[in-house]
């Protein structure tokens, strides 16, 4: 049985990526601060006490691993600076060491204006952002360790959403977990194109291209394409046909309260964060995936209304029953 370890397994697609490979048949290992905690989440993985940002412990978690997921950020997108480049350059030693794989999520926020607005996977990186420097970088040492006897998948996608994760857009701005949908908050412009991507489908393209990553490059990139929300009105709409249908009633879209953001940014790191990406509401960007599609020959895709609908059972805005 292969063995993979994975980062950020409590969360949103480190989680999804390693039930994924588990039902595959991979020996899942995960680090966690929290032993007792995630044992109860998940009991089928084998659970590791320690921390990404520490060295040491990664290394003796992805002992005879031939995959590491590096599916791990600072909660809140606070300490960005201080810790996301220690913690894959930890990944990146433990993957030297067993010659394995690192596989990362990717961002957009890598890229500028010059590379706008259909985002190839060699598209000039010269992102505008703090966040995106720091991607930049991660992917700069990421190259170099391909050349050092480590292997690199990288899969970027456009706004995650799906049942388990609401560190997002979706989950942060067009609705609220936990409540029924009354409005739906769209932080974009009308007539300005959104990139969405389902977390199951991106984990699930992951795990095709770890079972194929022998016949890889040393640093291999792929992009997905998702859902194109055409004009920025197509997302809200979904939601709504899912809400109508499940509880006969719609509700309205409004916009999202930027102001809001503007006065409390400030005072909270998680809302400046935030704030800091509002130009890739007001940006129409396509991410292509045609490298994708001539490696896998397909790319896995939840069609839409099942995607939203079980996102929002999920993240308890519908009834578990119909």
């Amino acid at each position: 049985m292969s063995k993979v370890l994975v980062l950020g397994a409590t969360g949103g697609i480190g989680g999804e990526v390693a039930r994924q490979l588990s039902a595959a048949g991979w020996e899942v290992r995960a680090l966690t601060r929290d032993l007792i905690k995630a044992r109860s989440q998940n009991p089928v993985f084998t659970w590791l006490k320690g921390d990404a940002l520490n060295r040491d412990d990664v290394i003796a978690a992805a002992r005879g691993c031939a995959v590491i997921v590096h599916g791990v950020n600072p909660p809140g997108y606070r300490k960005w600076a201080e810790w996301v480049l220690p913690m894959i350059d930890n990944s990146i030693a433990a993957a030297i060491c067993e010659g394995a794989t690192v596989v990362l999520p990717g961002t957009v926020y890598n890229f500028g204006p010059d590379a706008f607005p259909v985002l190839h996977e060699d598209s000039p990186q010269h992102p505008l952002t703090r966040k995106g420097a720091i991607r930049v970088q991660m992917e700069q040492r990421l190259r170099a360790a391909s050349t050092q006897g480590a292997r690199v998948v990288i899969v970027r996608a456009g706004d995650f959403f799906g049942a388990r994760v609401a560190n997002n857009w979706f989950a942060q701005g067009l609705v609220k977990p936990g409540k029924p949908v009354h409005t739906i908050r769209y932080p974009g412009d009308y007539g300005v194109a959104h990139q969405w991507a389902y977390l199951p489908d991106v984990a699930r393209t992951m795990l095709e291209l770890i079972e194929r990553r022998a016949s890889l490059g040393a640093f291999a990139c792929f992009h997905m394409a998702g859902y194109m929300d055409a004009d920025g009105t197509q997302m809200a709409k979904t939601i709504q046909r899912v809400v109508l249908r499940r509880t006969g009633q719609q509700p309205r879209v409004g916009a999202f309260p930027w102001w809001l953001l503007n006065w409390a940014a400030p005072f909270v790191v998680t809302v400046r964060e935030m704030q800091e990406m509002r130009y890739l509401w007001q940006t129409p960007l396509r991410l292509d995936n045609q490298r994708l599609l001539a490696t896998l020959g397909h790319e896995p895709h939840t069609p839409l209304e099942q995607a939203v609908e079980a996102t929002l059972v999920g993240l308890g805005c519908l009834p578990t029953c119909v």
